[in-house]
């Protein structure tokens, strides 16, 4: 009987770790939103990782890469149903029109599988942030894709000053040139990358909280994708950060200010 009880055990244990390697990874989709929201259609990114019943990650909710708002949240898994259940917790940055104020949401969502089609599926509620009023709730569709739409972009809090921002060629010298882009302003155009950095200098303070550095690659070199090593040096900080853009995505930083800013990006 014990040794019974013990091998039903490992076979539960085998199907919690099992399961919830399968709801790992990225996942991509839709949410329904009465009139009257931020964006006309909500795309939805959830980037989920389990560990036993323990669900954490981030959430983003935008209309395109450039009006987006990231939160990061925990959750509950339920091997048995393939149930997660989701409480988003903090808005860490929210890059949308002025008028609009996020919803802080909640989701139970479940795993199906159709063939080679994987899916999340269920219901949504929640209040808007810093208040107590009710969002209108809806439902949400989610599949399962490889690559994140914000794997290009990166986030760094930063006090208060000048960025100097050196960029290399990362690896060998094969050719690659780009042009950056400040807040969507050219300030450089069409320069070759090589062992001796271009320099780009850019303020964040109170006046400038926001400043959004886009990498575009106007060739792919002798070795694609376009690769760049970027230095960051910001006051007695320095930060290391490989950027690539392959023709079809760009590379961006989005520099923002704070007074507790992130000791690594």
């Amino acid at each position: 009987m014990k040794k019974k009880a013990i091998i039903t055990l490992l076979v539960v244990l085998s199907c919690v770790c099992g399961c919830a390697q399968e709801l790992n990874g990225i996942w991509k989709g839709t949410l329904t939103q009465m009139p009257g929201g931020c964006f006309p259609i909500y795309n939805v990114e959830l980037q989920v990782s389990i560990k036993g019943t323990d669900v954490a990650g981030f959430c983003y909710h935008y209309s395109d890469i450039t009006n987006y708002v990231k939160k990061n949240y925990t959750g509950f898994y339920n091997a048995g149903t393939r149930t997660i259940n989701i409480q988003e917790q903090k808005v860490t940055i929210f890059h949308i029109p002025q008028d609009c104020t996020p919803c802080i949401r909640y989701f139970t969502l479940t795993y199906s599988r159709t063939g080679g089609e994987e899916t999340l599926s269920g219901d949504w509620g929640g209040v808007v942030m810093n208040g107590s009023a009710a969002c209108t709730p809806g439902h949400i569709v989610l599949h399962r894709v490889v690559q994140s739409e914000f794997d290009f972009i990166q986030e760094i809090k930063v006090d208060t000053g000048m960025l100097k921002l050196d960029f290399y060629d990362n690896g060998q010298i094969d050719g690659d040139s780009i042009t950056v882009t400040v807040n969507n302003n050219v300030i450089v155009s069409h320069q070759r990358l090589g062992l001796k950095p271009i320099t780009v200098l850019v303020k964040v303070d109170l006046d400038h909280p926001e400043q959004e550095i886009t990498m575009v690659a106007e060739n792919l070199g002798t070795i694609p994708p376009n690769t760049a090593l970027l230095i960051v040096t910001a006051n007695h900080k320095r930060y290391q950060l490989f950027l690539a853009s392959n023709g079809k995505k760009n590379a961006q930083v989005r520099f923002l200010y704070d007074k507790h800013p992130d000791e690594s990006p």
